[in-house]
């Protein structure tokens, strides 16, 4: 009854920020993401009758409070699918920062959702995952599958026809990358879940939001298999500059920019004028992501070196998804 997972984070091309059904985690529009080798969970999870209590520990350290109850909630998601009572122990490690803006939860979910539906006897297939997944956290849903996805935001009030569906495979855009890169390494400390509903409830344009996010994942389908990347980028960008705007508009406004984070924005775009094209797109954090093609890698990671600002980079090419593994963190 043991079974370990690896799993990718994936980042949002075109961004989900707010749901339509808290409980379900159903998002009020489509989302498109890049599924990425480099940004990496692995989780064991054990279900066995020694267990008297469900137990999570997360790089070494154990969880408890709220996000151990989510934890225990989505267990129990599975308990009722598998028809069992049995307890877990679950051993998780990131191998990239947790929970500043780089996607862990997406990487987190899939692999939880992977390793613990397998270790207590389902066997799902890649959509029952991302449905699944979706269930724990909604950029988890993406995760499931390898290179492009679009998380669809789907009608049906009880949420069948909201899963990740695959654009194109980790191979079909060989020269596509992200650089992702580490401003600051603290968690951030308005988390996504909470500063989501704030937004929907608050933002004054938020159904404008929704409404342009949704029209962009459409564009963006197209984009990404006639790998128009000039295209994709310019959108990707926007999107992510109207993400924040409606949260600099939430009542209280969120901010997750830093000084650092505007000096990476402005240097990207001066590079981009001098005619080395990238493009820049952030997720709820101060991180920014390069989106670029590999021949320019070179000449980005110079220009890099010199923002003292910048701690770590992650060069990253569409990966796989979620999948077994045989080596157990216990």
């Amino acid at each position: 009854m043991k079974a370990t997972a690896s799993a990718n984070a994936n980042i949002a091309l075109i961004k989900y920020w707010g749901k339509r059904n808290e409980e379900l985690i159903l998002p009020q529009n489509s989302s498109v993401s890049v599924t990425l080798e480099g940004l990496k969970t692995v989780t064991t999870v054990d279900f066995d009758k020694k267990y008297k209590k469900d137990n999570f520990t997360l790089n070494g350290k154990k969880i408890s409070g709220e996000p151990f109850e989510r934890i225990a909630g989505f267990l129990n998601i599975i308990r009722k699918m598998a028809g069992s009572g049995l307890k877990a122990k679950i051993f998780s490690k990131n191998f990239f920062p947790t929970a500043t803006g780089l996607a862990s939860s997406s990487a987190g979910g899939a692999a939880l959702a992977l390793a613990s539906s397998k270790a207590i006897g389902l066997d799902l297939n890649k959509k029952e995952l991302s449905l699944l997944a979706r269930r724990n956290s909604g950029s988890a849903s993406r995760s499931i599958e390898a290179g492009f996805v679009e998380w669809e935001k789907g009608e049906k009030e009880d949420g069948t026809d909201s899963f990740g569906k695959q654009v194109c495979d980790k191979d079909y855009w060989p020269e596509f990358r992200i650089i992702a890169g580490v401003l600051n390494e603290e968690e951030k400390k308005t988390k996504s879940r909470p500063g989501m509903k704030q937004s929907v409830q608050t933002c004054p344009f938020y159904k404008v939001w929704v409404e342009n996010s949704e029209k962009q994942a459409k564009q963006i389908k197209k984009f990404i298999p006639e790998k128009k990347f000039t295209k994709l980028g310019e959108l990707a960008e926007n999107n992510a500059l109207m993400l924040h705007s409606v949260m600099f508009n939430t009542i209280l406004p969120i901010v997750y920019f830093s000084g650092k984070t505007v000096e990476m924005i402005k240097a990207v775009r001066k590079w981009r004028a001098s005619g080395l094209e990238c493009y820049f797109t952030i997720d709820a954090g101060p991180q920014v992501k390069i989106i670029c093609l590999e021949k320019d890698i070179p000449e980005i990671k110079r220009k890099l070196k010199g923002i003292k600002a910048i701690k770590k980079i992650y060069i990253c090419k569409p990966g796989d998804g979620a999948r077994l593994i045989n080596k157990h963190l216990f």
